[in-house]
Parts: C-alpha cells; sequence; structure tokens
C-alpha cells in the first residue's frame, strides 16, 4: 500500500511517502517539505502565535493535497515537541482538523524516542546487540536504550537545538553557560541510561546529527543511504570552535548544513559532543532511519496478516 507520514516538528513539517507492506521496509516515494520553524512562534506565554498556526494550517492542507495526488490510502500525522510544549495545543489542532480534516496526534517525548528506537533496530537489526539511540530535534534530545526491539529506558529531555539556541545563545549567554546546563540536565538521565551496562552499538539520527557528521567528513546523501557514516567526537571540540566564530551565511555554506538550520548548529554540536562525553562514545553511526520511519513501522505491524 501507498502511505503516508506526516510529522509536524519543531522546525520542519515533512510529510515522506512510501510504498510500504508487511514485513518488508517501506520504500520512498515522495516527500513534501516545508521550514515552519513552529518553535520559533511560541510567545512569552508558549503559545502557538496566530502566524504560526496560520502556517500550519497552509501547509498541512497542502500536505493533504500532495498524499491524495501521489495515491495515498491513509496518511498518518503527528506532531512533536513545540506542538506538545504548547498551552494551546488543543486550538492549535482543532485549527489543522478545521481546515484539512486532518488529525494530527501530538507524541509523548517517550514515544518519540521509543519509535525512533524501533525504526534504528530495524535497520541495523540484532548485530547491534545492547542498542543506544540519540536524536537531536528542534525542541528536545530521545534517549533510548536496550538489547530488544523495545528499548529498556526512553527519555526525552528539553535541550533541542532551536530551543537552546532561543533560550540561550539568541539570548545572548555565554557558550560556557550554556555547555554547563546541558552537562548538568543529561546527567540527570545518564544513571538511568547506562544502569544496564555500556552501548554495543551507538547511533544517532535527525538532521542536525547527519550534518555534524558531514561537517566532519561523512560522505554526502548524493552517495545513498547504505553508505556508513559517523560522528566523531575527536571532530566536535575543533568544529564547536570553529562554529562559533562564523557567522550565518559561513555556516549555512558548510558541508551538510541547510540555510533553514544554521543558526541552530553550534547548539546542537554543544549537546552531541556533551552526550558523547558522558556516554564515553569515540563515535556514533548515523542511521538513515529515524522517527517517521519507526511511527510506519508501527502502523505496518498492526496490520493484519493474511491468515487473519
Amino acid at each position: 500500500m501507498r502511505m503516508g507520514v506526516l510529522d509536524i516538528g519543531s522546525n520542519t513539517g515533512h510529510l515522506l511517502i512510501v510504498d510500504a507492506y508487511r514485513g518488508g521496509p517501506p520504500m520512498p516515494a515522495a516527500s513534501f517539505k516545508e521550514p515552519l520553524r513552529l518553535a520559533e512562534h511560541l510567545d512569552a506565554d508558549q503559545r502557538v502565535t496566530d502566524d504560526g498556526i496560520a502556517r500550519l494550517v497552509k501547509y498541512v492542507v497542502q500536505a493533504k493535497e500532495e498524499a491524495e495526488e501521489r495515491g495515498c490510502s491513509r496518511v498518518v500525522a503527528f506532531a512533536t515537541s513545540a506542538v506538545r510544549d504548547a498551552v494551546n495545543a488543543d486550538a492549535v489542532l482543532r485549527a489543522v482538523r478545521e481546515a484539512s480534516d486532518v488529525d494530527v496526534q501530538v507524541l509523548p517525548g517517550e514515544d518519540e524516542a521509543r519509535l525512533t528506537f524501533l525504526a534504528v533496530r530495524r535497520w541495523f537489526g540484532w548485530s547491534s546487540g545492547r542498542l543506544g539511540v540519540l536524536d537531536i530535534g528542534g525542541g528536545s534530545l530521545e534517549l533510548a536504550v536496550g538489547p530488544d526491539e523495545h528499548p529498556e529506558v526512553a527519555r526525552s529531555v528539553p535541550l533541542g537545538a532551536g530551543r537552546l539556541t532561543r533560550e540561550w545563545l539568541d539570548a545572548g549567554r555565554p557558550h560556557d553557560e550554556l555547555r554547563k546546563h546541558v552537562r548538568t540536565v543529561l546527567a540527570e538521565d545518564a544513571g538511568a541510561v547506562l544502569r544496564g551496562g555500556a552501548f554495543d552499538h551507538a547511533v544517532a539520527t535527525s538532521k542536525t546529527f547527519r550534518s555534524l557528521a558531514r561537517m566532519g567528513g561523512a560522505a554526502p546523501s548524493n552517495e545513498g543511504r547504505f553508505v556508513k557514516r559517523v560522528l566523531r567526537r575527536k571532530d566536535l571540540v575543533p568544529l564547536i570552535a570553529e562554529l562559533r566564530h562564523l557567522d550565518l551565511d559561513d555556516i549555512a555554506r558548510l558541508p551538510g548544513v541547510s540555510a533553514d538550520r544554521a543558526h541552530q548548529m553550534v547548539a546542537g554540536a554543544i549537546v552531541a559532543e556533551a552526550a558523547m562525553d558522558l556516554f564515553d562514545l569515540s563515535e556514533l553511526e548515523i542511521c538513515p532511519w529515524a522517527l517517521r520511519e519507526g511511527v510506519l513501522l508501527q502502523q505496518l505491524d498492526a496490520l493484519p496478516t493474511d491468515d487473519g
């Protein structure tokens, strides 16, 4: 069947259309993205502004039309941190539903971590042993670990690259203070994450990690999904020092960085370096599958088998 998954993230709206069937990998057929920057449309009271709602509604209407044009039999829509944190989330979702007839579900942070873990486990398989997965989003950092398909521990912490950029760097607070804050927050969950032992295979997903790996010399996306890509901790300290002294135009010209995310790369790099240090990881392998694929896999797993 042809399915769509509509991901309303803190930075981007992304409709991924796949050809999928139970027992096989979802094969990408089309994609429709828009840089919504919803997290930047939260006012001082943590309400999504009227402009932010209007941008979101317009995008979802267009995404639904795109899914129908591409022949999707169903579309699963979900929202993550920006909508989850908004005090007017119900009003936002109601506006979307009334304009598009699309019912967007808000994913709890732990579900976000769990579904990302599922996607990574399916991609790498059982040979990864005790798997550790990190995902830096716009509003939160997801952590999950375990030896099975479902993680023993799944955590979501408020260390997204967009959130930290907005609350710390854009506010003029020193980088060293941000570094200390990130490490303090991460340390609160480090014990639970590592209680069952070290990771046999440490993996990262998300655009932020992919961009950092690319800046560190990983293969570009046009070389395909099956090329091994890693982010090395030893590359992050000099990279952070370099990024701190570049303007946004210069950062946007670096390999793997898009213009709409350039402003978040310093904060993202600080989070990545802190996590790798606290969890004693010399490198992270980049997985091409992440939350959207996890949502799709969960939907496929729920389909009835041929024998009923």
